[in-house]
């Protein structure tokens, strides 16, 4: 029970850090720069200092997004691992 405890630990950590920074991140930029695109071609004429900042959190986002994405992947991996290991060879 202790061993399942710590495996699933190890996963919950990552995905709890990368939703955390992923919610950051969109509170961030929706709070501070609400009307700032992060692309340069916008209608209106937009300073360089929020462009950056707008492209940066939307980064952030992007790369917190891709990380619970892949470390959902790599607990579903584990999972399926798990079960064929229990169920043992087919006849």
């Amino acid at each position: 029970m202790i061993s399942r405890w710590r495996s699933m630990r190890t996963l919950l950590a990552p995905l709890l850090i990368s939703i955390g920074v992923f919610a950051t991140a969109f509170a961030v930029r929706t709070t501070f720069l609400p009307d700032i695109l992060p692309i340069a071609a916008a209608e209106e004429t937009q300073s360089l200092w929020a462009l950056e900042a707008t492209f940066l959190l939307r980064a952030l986002e992007n790369i917190a997004v891709l990380s619970a994405v892949l470390v959902l992947a790599a607990a579903a991996a584990r999972w399926i691992e798990q079960r064929t290991v229990k169920a043992g060879p087919a006849r």
